[in-house]
């Protein structure tokens, strides 16, 4: 029997005393392996049942603080010992997957045989390999912290007297067994419906679930809307809670509200956006300084939703769980309720509204000076699209006569867009172009017409204001140590680096900047192949090559646009992180105004603290990608559906990606990718070089790589997956 040193303390403490925690961790420490509940008796000599009760009662008072780890199979084990980690699993329809950590830079690999103890959507606590056999860093599952507990969506059969569902997201691969729901004879077979699982999945026994809605059967776009919106967890109904806040929100502008904001409804700003733009939460108005080598006054107003939304109301909690605005096709699910989104907080023309506006004052060269921020009242005085700002700039007559009044205003906003032109805002910053497709849709919500949203001069004009006022709302935050949210972009890493570098030398291209390349070497390549028909694909690529920006409160710069700090202040109606810098910027206003702030004044309430500001940002960053991907999913089943009256014909294309399984071309005109599987190829074997992305034929060394344009026929529409299948 072994000695507890720590033994005359715990007999104080209880009648029968059993081996305290500092023994038990220092007796795991020393040992090499994980133990069971039942070595740990041997060793410590207990064999009561009451002792045996209270060893089991402590050891899991450890687990709960930190001290020990309980493992699935389960054995005991100090954190010390393992090199462990938090995150959440990534499935593959294949029955492998991921462990995704936000301190890590690479996912873990987790194997078929890991993936039968966790499902995807889990956060789990794993043990990090080195690697595996394939040199994978690779992860084993010690705990399921916090069970994937969203809902299911799939498609409802019977076989064999027996109900289950088929989960539409291929990252569950496994069926759910029907036990009771809505009466099974009421849902027709093949219905989309929507399952919470009732057990949780152990070594992959059968998995039993409640079907908790009907969707309906025939798929269409606002059923594929449905669908996505309950596929990725995305809030979409505002609770009782919300919808009793916003009655008592008035509709006027009151005396109170008037106090210490500036009168600037006497100024011609004006709202230029798309056609199809519901809120219009920005405005702009320039003009020259009274000398013209003294340079430009810029006015960007914005939306001041913080005297709507405050914190910690309903309101601002339904915002913060949705993070961001979801842009469908047809549908928006907006981050605020209309009432604010589209009405109090929309700068509709000729209605007093109130902002936050950051004035700049910019060099003959478009450079930023000198800036300020306070809340303001503006008047818009007309909201314009970008095409037709663009027209009256290159002298359209009918619209230069309507818009006579204010042409001297507009004309203004094109002598300053003439300057950003020649000098730009950042001369080192990446020049993308916009290379996303626009889809005009029918009555039924089906497209019709697909054309490339190509940006004029006065989209760049807006984007330039844009940042502007994001770079002046940066500098002034990080004046301060008081915690935000920054948009962080980081630099790619040297294996994606290598990698883009491998593609360009296959198309007889070159990236100058050394091991890791500055953002200008980045923009130099774009410069130098513009005019080639391969510049939207090699586009592409770069952009793969990429980091994912993110929201957080350590400010590590924007890789991008070549700046040292940066965030959003110009669309807080539709992203939660522009709310939180408004709400800093109005304390900061107050602070250098020498306005008296006390525990009691309620802009005390707009610094939150370092803590809850990373964990907001790991959500604004989740629900940013969250929201993206739903809108994939949707555009993707339109894409199918629209190409099923496809079906047969022969198209041109251009290859996009390349993968171990074939390679997918994008049509031209169309915008839509269509994937070649590597099983239709029947001229030889071919073999997949990953580092250059090529298809390589055994015999005949054909080889098939990005960029090869090729004829191709249009053969299967995969609707439920959302799968074009094409043939050479």
């Amino acid at each position: 029997m072994v000695v507890d040193p720590y033994q005359k303390r715990e007999a104080k403490k209880y009648k029968n005393p059993i081996p305290s925690r500092e023994y038990i961790s220092s007796w795991l420490k020393k040992n090499k392996d994980v133990t069971t509940q039942k070595n740990l008796e041997k060793i410590f000599d207990i064999k009561n049942k009451e002792e045996k009760k209270a060893l089991r009662r402590r050891l899991r008072a450890m687990e709960r603080d930190g001290q020990i780890i309980y493992t699935r199979n389960k054995c005991y084990i100090t954190p010390e010992k393992l090199k462990t980690i938090q995150g959440k699993v990534i499935g593959h329809r294949d029955g492998y997957g991921f462990l995704r950590a936000e301190t890590l830079k690479d996912d873990l690999w987790l194997s078929t045989e890991q993936m039968k103890l966790c499902i995807h959507g889990d956060f789990i606590l794993a043990h990090v390999f080195d690697s595996d056999k394939k040199g994978r860093s690779a992860a084993k599952v010690l705990k399921i912290l916090k069970p994937n507990s969203n809902l299911i969506v799939g498609r409802y059969y019977i076989k064999n007297a027996k109900n289950f569902v088929i989960p539409d997201d291929t990252r569950f691969n496994f069926h759910i067994f029907i036990t009771s729901s809505i009466q099974p004879k009421c849902i027709a077979v093949g219905s989309i419906v929507v399952v919470k699982l009732k057990n949780y999945p152990l070594k992959r026994k059968i998995i039993e679930g409640v079907i908790v809605e009907v969707l309906g059967k025939k798929m269409a776009t606002n059923l594929a809307i449905e669908v996505a919106l309950r596929t990725h967890s995305i809030p979409y109904c505002w609770s009782e809670e919300v919808k009793n806040q916003l009655l008592y929100i008035k509709n006027n502008i009151s005396y109170s509200d008037r106090k210490n904001r500036i009168d600037l409804c006497h100024l011609p700003f004006f709202t230029i956006d798309d056609e199809d733009a519901r809120d219009f939460d920005d405005a702009i108005f320039c003009k020259k300084k009274n000398n013209s080598e003294e340079g430009w006054d810029l006015w960007v107003a914005i939306a001041d939703v913080s005297a709507y939304v405050k914190p910690n109301t309903a309101l601002d909690k339904a915002a913060s769980e949705r993070g961001t605005s979801v842009y469908f096709p047809s549908l928006v699910v907006p981050m605020l309720p209309e009432k604010i989104s589209i009405d109090l907080c929309s700068l509709k023309p000729d209605v007093e509204r109130l902002c936050l506006v950051c004035q700049m004052h910019l060099s003959i060269t478009g450079e930023l000076i000198s800036y300020k921020h306070y809340e303001a009242i503006i008047s818009s005085k007309g909201r314009f699209t970008y095409n037709e700002i663009f027209k009256i700039w290159n002298g359209d007559i009918d619209l230069r006569i309507q818009y006579k009044k204010i042409i001297k205003y507009i004309d203004n906003l094109f002598d300053l867009q003439k300057i950003f032109h020649i000098y730009k805002i950042n001369k080192k910053s990446i020049d993308f172009e916009n290379i996303e497709p626009k889809f005009i849709l029918d009555k039924e919500n089906k497209i019709y017409k697909i054309y490339q949203n190509i940006r004029n001069d006065a989209h760049k004009f807006i984007e330039s204001c844009m940042i502007l006022a994001n770079i002046a709302s940066s500098l002034l935050v990080k004046k301060y140590k008081y915690p935000t949210l920054f948009r962080n972009h980081d630099k790619p890493s040297q294996n994606n680096v290598i990698s883009f570098r491998l593609f360009l030398k296959e198309l007889g291209l070159t990236l100058d900047g050394g091991d890791i390349p500055d953002a200008v070497d980045y923009s130099h390549l774009l410069k130098k192949i513009s005019f080639r028909s391969d510049y939207e694909m090699i586009q592409i690529m770069l952009l793969r090559s990429m980091k994912q920006a993110v929201y957080s409160p350590k400010n590590c710069g924007h890789f991008g646009l070549s700046l040292p700090s940066y965030l959003h202040f110009t669309s807080p109606i539709r992203r939660y992180p522009d709310l939180l810098v408004h709400r800093i910027i109005k304390f900061l206003i107050l602070k250098e105004n020498k306005i008296l702030i006390n525990k009691n004044n309620m802009y005390n309430t707009h610094l939150i603290s370092l803590k809850d500001a990373e964990q907001l940002g790991i959500h604004c960053s989740m629900t940013e990608r969250r929201a993206d991907n739903a809108v994939r999913d949707v555009v993707d089943w339109l894409k199918c559906d629209f190409m099923q009256k496809k079906i047969g014909h022969i198209l041109t294309g251009v290859i996009s990606n390349v993968t171990s399984f074939g390679f997918f071309v994008r049509l031209n005109q169309l915008f839509i990718d269509g994937l070649v599987h590597i099983t239709s190829l029947h001229d030889d074997y071919y073999y997949f070089d990953s580092i250059r992305l090529r298809l390589i034929g055994k015999s005949h060394k054909k080889i098939y790589r990005l960029g090869d344009k090729l004829k191709v026929k249009v053969i299967a529409i995969h609707l439920h997956e959302r799968k074009i299948e094409l043939s050479l």
